[in-house]
């Protein structure tokens, strides 16, 4: 009778510390305090699957939408720069991107603790800012807005600058610009630039706006493409980019609902949104160009979209489908002056209208974000001030207006005077892909 209540007793104690260091995990402490939760599955399963649709939108969807842009002499060469800037990005963010992204530095940019990875193993301590996955998966998923930034800015001096000058100024210009940005609005939680309190989910302000002001730079200095002036350039191949947009649509949800870091109704609400931004971009393209051409085209409406994707990227995490619909529609309206009216006053040559859409649509979606996705607008999920919100959008534009504005020209500058920007006259007749590669895309 005696040993067989020992025996139970002990029987007991095996599960019983099984449920004991089951909830060790959710006492664990972070660095900063922050309560750390266990490693969820789903949150994780949905982090790398937005990872790869990320990673979807640079190779292949951004790269078949600005190849079919371009003359069939030049498709080759975006799809090498695409290609190469993928793997280049990619291990420049292993070596000391994500480190300077997101430990903790001085006010400007982060520390070196985890260079080549280092300290970071699959049982590493979750970020307090992204609790339910592995630090790995935060990495990797971080790792695809380092490498499809400068993807965006290529086609604003498409079929003319030197891939060599295409390769050294994304590597700069990425540890200059787009670190500090992303360390100041990400992992410092909106404490940018002396700003409290920035929004920008996933990339208005890090991704669109430092892209887009660095592309109408880049095409300004690189200068207009030959004929510019008195031909027209049309695509030639419409195909190619109607399915790189229908890609890039896709892929954005994991670019906009992953940055929420968990599969829950946030994420949902943010999958939602984006899509009907983009529709009602598409739409009031599309209604534009049939008012003012009388017929709608296949690239306008593909061109809507992508607006309305750029515009509510940084406000996805605040506003409601009504908000969502405003935003799309708003800069619909401003990207299409931009890209029709504003290029042709200024006589800039932004090939395939990168300022026009991402830099114009970004910098939208960053300040109507403050008026649309308050809790006083209809549907609205942030907690803020209008007037004092709006303040600070405003403030984060300009700021990164002129950062990746002066750093841009300062760069370009160094390499024209070093390697040189453009291509010769004679390489942009004959045309980048066998120039640059040695090869034709096409052969007849």
């Amino acid at each position: 009778m005696f040993k067989s209540s020992i025996y139970s007793v002990n029987s007991l104690s095996i599960p019983l510390s099984v449920v004991a260091l089951s909830v060790i995990p959710s006492t664990l402490q972070a660095a900063d305090g922050v309560p750390v939760s266990a490693i969820n599955s789903g949150d994780t399963a949905w982090m790398l699957t937005s990872t790869a649709l990320v990673l979807f939108m640079m190779i292949p969807g951004l790269a078949l939408f600005y190849a079919g842009l371009v003359k069939s002499r030049n498709v080759l060469s975006i799809f090498m720069q695409c290609f190469a800037l993928t793997c280049i990005m990619s291990l420049l963010w292993m070596v000391c991107g994500y480190s300077l992204s997101f430990t903790d530095g001085n006010a400007f940019i982060g520390g070196w603790s985890a260079c080549f990875l280092q300290g970071i193993t699959p049982d590493s301590v979750p970020r307090s800012d992204a609790p339910t996955i592995p630090v790995l998966s935060h990495f990797a998923y971080q790792m695809m807005f380092f490498l499809i930034t400068p993807g965006l800015f290529i086609g604003a001096f498409a079929e003319r600058m030197k891939f060599s000058a295409v390769v050294v100024f994304s590597i700069f210009w990425s540890l200059l610009v787009y670190l500090p940005c992303c360390y100041g609005v990400w992992h410092k939680a909106g404490a940018f630039m002396g700003l409290t309190g920035v929004i920008d989910l996933a990339g208005g302000i890090v991704v669109h706006i430092t892209a887009g002001v660095a592309a109408l730079v880049a095409c300004i200095m690189v200068k207009p493409r030959s004929g510019f002036h008195h031909q027209p350039f049309l695509p030639h191949n419409l195909p190619f980019t109607i399915i790189g947009a229908a890609m890039l649509w896709v892929g954005w949800f994991g670019f906009n609902a992953g940055s929420q870091f968990a599969a829950n109704g946030n994420a949902a609400m943010t999958l939602v949104v984006t899509h009907l931004s983009s529709c009602a971009a598409a739409v009031v393209w599309m209604a534009i160009e049939w008012i003012k051409n009388g017929k709608p085209s296949v690239l306008g409406i593909a061109t809507g979209s992508i607006a309305g994707l750029a515009a509510i990227t940084p406000a996805a995490g605040k506003v409601g489908p009504i908000g969502a619909i405003i935003i799309g529609s708003i800069s619909a309206s401003v990207c299409w002056l931009a890209c029709s009216k504003l290029k042709a006053k200024f006589k800039y040559d932004d090939s395939l209208d990168v300022f026009g859409v991402h830099g114009v649509g970004g910098f939208i979606g960053t300040i109507l974000v403050a008026v649309v996705g308050t809790k006083s607008f209809c549907g609205g999920l942030g907690d803020f001030a209008i007037g004092a919100q709006l303040k600070i959008q405003l403030l984060a534009a300009f700021y990164t207006i002129v950062l990746s504005g002066v750093v841009s020209y300062v760069l370009l500058k160094i390499i024209d005077k070093v390697i040189g920007l453009r291509v010769s006259d004679q390489q942009e007749n004959q045309g980048l892909d066998i120039s640059d590669h040695g090869e034709s895309g096409y052969n007849h």
